[in-house]
């Protein structure tokens, strides 16, 4: 504990910022003065109304408690790069005030529970997550949804519609611009965004993320950088440090930035491809002499992630708009297979030059995904399929959204937010059975989904007056 105070007087921090998670994935954070902050508030945390957070408690039993988890050597105490005082970070857990006991709905609680329930099944003492979350930068945006008027409006200088803007005599149109689906590693100045994001990466190392590259997406205003992995509860933290920066830097430039996965039709949507891996004794369990490298487990493990992919959908992909990004042509993996390289299949094996690098990428989440439910559920997946030796069956090394009469016989992910639910109702024992996710948690989530999935359902679409009002 006094090495947290050391810190806050080292850095001369003023304030601190208490942070934890929603269901929905949101971070939420409460301000104390450094001089409100003592041992008494950080051994047995500080109270807040839980019955305020979607999903959450009742207003009868509103009460929740909030404590820091400083985690090893401060890993989890950053200093905020964007306050205007002096502000330290410090990632929280929620428990019950009165029992003490974490609180069934806190995703990093799940996330914790998760890792303890490997270790005790003795497949795997650790569990390797890394997440590459694809984004926008747009210019502006302008949106609404009411009963008499829906609409929504997106400008990005980079849009190839305005190469065909209208020339004055103050201003030339430059015309360097990604075309659709032109914009993968294009140098400056096609790629305009190369200093917002260096100065993102910057700001990430600044807040001990181990950050590795960055650059411009398939689509015109995409983007991607580059994090190393970590355990699954720090990369979910981590994740959460990557959109906070994201999003402020993006401001800082005068523009916005979202994680939305489907915002422009016609072009690629944002994926959140996470790559992932067991390992016992500092030994990797996914290294071994099957495909591409394989061991038995990652197969097993893969099997599993594969036969519940509609249910684990519910988490990778939570929104109505994921299923705008899942629909083949745009790089979309929507096909339940897995290959050495091949993109269209929803399970990648990367080329790796070190058997501690052999690793599964699952390519169907997105980045408005909570990251600690969705790194657990599929991690409960892929436990689930070697525990009871799921094959995923042969692999799949042609271009599946070309040879249509085999991709047709295989499975594929959820279609629409309602399928993933509909999964989610029918298939949760390997969620809950460990006792990770508490049915309680899950019945918020599919509430809270289903509502989002009935208010876009009943709300007419600008797209259908086109279609439909003359007819």
């Amino acid at each position: 504990m006094q090495t947290f105070f050391d810190f806050l007087k080292h850095h001369q921090v003023e304030f601190v910022d208490f942070r934890f998670t929603d269901l929905r994935g949101t971070w939420h954070h409460t301000t104390y003065p450094t001089s409100a902050v003592d041992d008494d508030l950080c051994t047995h945390g500080l109270l807040f109304d839980g019955s305020s957070i979607a999903g959450w408690c009742a207003i009868n039993q509103s009460d929740m408690l909030l404590k820091p988890d400083f985690g090893p050597e401060l890993c989890n105490v950053r200093l905020d790069p964007f306050s205007s005082y002096p502000t330290a970070i410090v990632i929280c857990d929620v428990y019950h005030p009165l029992s003490g006991e974490p609180y069934a709905k806190d995703p990093r609680q799940v996330a914790k529970k998760c890792i303890k329930y490997l270790q005790s099944t003795g497949l795997a003492d650790q569990a390797f997550f890394g997440p590459e979350a694809e984004f926008f930068i747009f210019d502006g945006v302008s949106f609404q949804a009411r009963p008499e008027k829906t609409s929504y409006e997106i400008y990005s200088d980079e849009f190839p519609s305005q190469n065909g803007a209208a020339l004055g005599h103050t201003s030339q149109n430059h015309g360097c611009r990604p075309s659709p689906k032109g914009g993968y590693f294009p140098v400056q100045p096609l790629d305009s965004a190369q200093d917002i994001r260096s100065e993102m990466l910057l700001k990430m190392a600044e807040m001990g993320l181990r950050v590795e590259k960055h650059h411009h997406e398939v689509a015109p205003a995409q983007h991607e950088l580059g994090v190393v992995y970590n355990t699954l509860v720090k990369g979910a933290d981590e994740l959460q440090v990557y959109k906070y920066v994201v999003r402020n830097v993006a401001r800082l430039y005068g523009k916005t930035a979202t994680f939305m996965p489907k915002p422009v039709f016609g072009d690629n949507g944002s994926g959140m491809h996470v790559h992932q891996s067991l390992w016992k004794n500092s030994e990797p369990l996914f290294s071994g002499k099957e495909y591409a490298g394989l061991s038995d487990t990652a197969l097993f493990y893969i099997g599993g992630i594969l036969k519940h992919a509609k249910s684990l959908n519910a988490f990778t992909n939570p929104t109505t708009n994921s299923y705008k990004r899942l629909v083949p042509g745009f790089e979309a993996p929507v096909i339940c297979a897995y290959s050495a390289q091949n993109r269209s299949a929803a399970c990648r094996i990367p080329l790796v030059h070190s058997p501690k690098g052999k690793r599964v990428e699952v390519r169907f989440p997105d980045p408005s995904a909570n990251p600690y439910l969705a790194f657990s559920a599929m991690l409960l997946a892929g436990i689930d399929g070697i525990q009871n030796r799921i094959h995923p069956g042969d692999a799949q090394d042609v271009d599946l959204f070309e040879h249509k009469e085999i991709a047709k016989k295989l499975p594929t992910v959820s279609g629409c937010l309602r399928e993933s639910l509909q999964a989610l109702e029918n298939d949760h024992e390997y969620l809950t059975k460990s006792g990770v996710f508490s049915k309680e948690l899950i019945d918020s989530h599919l509430e809270m989904k289903w509502q989002e999935f009935y208010r876009f359902a009943h709300h007419p679409h600008p797209l259908e007056f086109e279609l439909y009002y003359n007819t």
